[in-house]
């Protein structure tokens, strides 16, 4: 089986999409499969860490000047008109020389207009979603969240063929967070180490809100680790402030997410897709939506209470943290609740769910005519 990934990362988008795609690309390759992404050359792109993880890859060219697409709200971050972005996505794919089972697609930017090109180009296509904002061509579409109206969030946006993976039962989570959690060592409901993380990027800087918030709070000598991505623009700033804090520990780009996760008693961090990683090894979490499709999942989660939700980032200020973190170290029981309500929703074998759907689905399943709104694809 050959399988494209269509996925960027950047400075904007983050580092999230690519982080997933990633993990579900090793589930496949285990099974056999070959793999090419497909990625932009964005500033803050994780090309190298695709191919140092053994996967192909077709660098598109960087875009040139600033994009203001206007398709829908996340047309930006494709960085060129998606026409453009799908002619030079198709090219990829012929230049590999290979015909291709499935094409997966992890990009907001991407909707039915662009991947009803690949129809003729590729077998099946899968799309990873988190949005329900638009329609989508596809076999399978992914959405590893959870919210109060899950099962009819995609109504209208896909084809009657289309399977659904819905849930955190999905999450693709890496090996080594299933491994963490065989051997979690037992919490109490005592915070003795803090996990700091806002995403890859970390735009608007919420990590040195944090850190200012640490430094007022009385926290006794829990230890904190302050984790940043490659492509974080402050991070010089960061580094430094934390050699400043004689409890804390700068990492970037980790490799041992599972195992700062697992060692910590809290986390104080942004929503999104980290919130399965911290689920499946029982890490309470203080989150703040760092980003508009993070609102509505850690409202979510916050109401079904399984995590701590504070707010949007521009209306949570240092001292809204530090009020939390001090709550948090004097309500143990709280605590211990989170962590049992989440480790009951993510168990860390989603991944593996995943590519054994990809290759149990018929790759003879008949395209069938379906609607979205008033047009019909087929």
């Amino acid at each position: 089986m050959k399988i494209a990934f269509r996925v960027d990362a950047s400075v904007q988008i983050g580092s999230g999409h690519v982080v997933r795609c990633l993990t579900l690309a090793d589930a496949l390759s285990e099974r056999g499969a070959e793999t090419i992404f497909i990625c932009r050359e964005h500033p803050g792109n994780l090309c190298e860490l695709i191919e140092s993880r053994g996967h192909r890859i077709s660098r598109l060219p960087s875009p040139e000047g600033k994009f203001r697409g206007r398709w829908n709200q996340h047309a930006p971050w494709l960085g060129v008109d998606r026409q453009q972005d799908a002619k030079e996505t198709l090219a990829a794919i012929s230049a590999a020389g290979e015909d291709f089972d499935w094409l997966v697609i992890d990009h907001y930017a991407i909707d039915v207009e662009w991947g009803c090109r690949f129809r003729t180009v590729v077998d099946r296509i899968a799309v990873i979603d988190d949005l329900a904002d638009r329609p989508h061509d596809c076999d399978l579409l992914l959405d590893q969240n959870l919210y109060h109206d899950m099962e009819s969030r995609y109504e209208g946006l896909l084809p009657a063929r289309c399977r659904q993976l819905l849930g955190p039962k999905y999450a693709l989570l890496r090996p080594e967070f299933a491994r963490q959690r065989r051997c979690l060592r037992p919490r109490d409901g005592r915070v003795r180490r803090i996990l700091i993380f806002f995403g890859g990027s970390d735009l608007t800087n919420e990590t040195e809100k944090a850190l200012e918030a640490i430094r007022g709070a009385d926290l006794g000598e829990v230890a904190i680790d302050v984790v940043v991505g490659s492509g974080n623009p402050h991070r010089e700033r960061i580094e430094s402030l934390c050699r400043s804090l004689p409890q804390a520990d700068f990492h970037c780009q980790v490799s041992n997410m599972a195992e700062l996760m697992a060692s910590a008693d809290l986390f104080l961090g942004a929503g999104g897709s980290t919130s399965w990683e911290r689920f499946s090894v029982g890490l309470p979490s203080l989150v703040v939506a760092v980003a508009y499709n993070q609102e509505a999942l850690s409202r979510d989660l916050g109401d079904m209470g399984l995590v701590v939700y504070l707010g949007r980032s521009e209306d949570v200020n240092s001292e809204t943290v530090k009020k939390y973190l001090e709550k948090m170290l004097s309500c143990p029981d709280i605590l211990m609740n989170l962590q049992n309500s989440a480790m009951e929703i993510v168990d860390g074998s989603g991944a593996e769910r995943v590519a054994n759907e990809i290759f149990s689905i018929d790759s003879t399943r008949n395209c069938t005519t379906w609607k979205v709104g008033r047009k019909s694809r087929t």
